[in-house]
């Protein structure tokens, strides 16, 4: 048995699977690192590509980042006791007057997926939120959701906020009605259309 058992379970997305093989590796003594690289977050990066070749749909991708969060949340406590080295802290959330989630819950799950520390702020955030949490966790970056053309404005106001507070981490942006230029018309670091590539867009603005 190896990490690869892990790795086929979540692109199967059966969650059961890659519980219950998480638990066999690390009973084996497999390195917690190893089952979080080649297992987890090798899977989920196959699935960031196979969406974005059209080959796997948003559904199919919120299977497999919940079956690879089952794994981690096995991981996590070893995790915690610094048996690994966190690829940075992401802050994210859906900016003042925005409820939705699902596009956040799934970039939030692939960003731990991908090795990062998480901290969701959940919806309908306040600038000054973002800027105070940020700034508590030394966050590498914050990133902002939005789904309502009317939401848009609050994601300028949270980047100015950002800036205003001379604070150094990266804010990124996306959601349906979001584009890059919008990104540049307000100062964010950067835009993304879906989940993978938000993951590659904070893996470029941390290393």
């Amino acid at each position: 048995m190896t990490t690869q058992d892990i790795f086929n379970a979540v692109v199967a997305f059966d969650e059961a699977a890659v519980k219950e093989k998480t638990k066999a590796e690390l009973d084996a003594g497999t390195d917690v690192q190893s089952i979080l690289n080649d297992g987890l977050i090798s899977a989920m990066d196959d699935v960031g590509e196979k969406f974005s070749a059209g080959e796997l749909f948003v559904p199919e991708m919120l299977m497999a980042a919940q079956a690879m969060k089952a794994g981690l949340e096995i991981l996590q406590p070893l995790l915690a006791s610094g048996q690994s080295s966190s690829k940075g802290t992401v802050v994210i959330g859906t900016v003042k007057g925005d409820l939705h989630d699902i596009g956040k819950n799934l970039v939030a799950m692939m960003m731990e997926g991908a090795g990062f520390e998480v901290v969701d702020l959940g919806v309908d955030v306040e600038s000054e939120a973002f800027v105070k949490t940020a700034a508590e966790k030394g966050a590498n970056v914050i990133a902002l959701s939005a789904l309502l053309t009317t939401t848009m404005p609050a994601m300028e106001t949270t980047v100015k906020a950002v800036k205003e507070a001379g604070m150094t981490v990266k804010t990124i942006i996306g959601g349906a009605p979001v584009t890059q230029a919008f990104a540049d018309q307000i100062g964010a670091d950067g835009y993304s259309a879906d989940a993978p590539g938000a993951v590659k867009l904070v893996k470029a603005l941390v290393a």
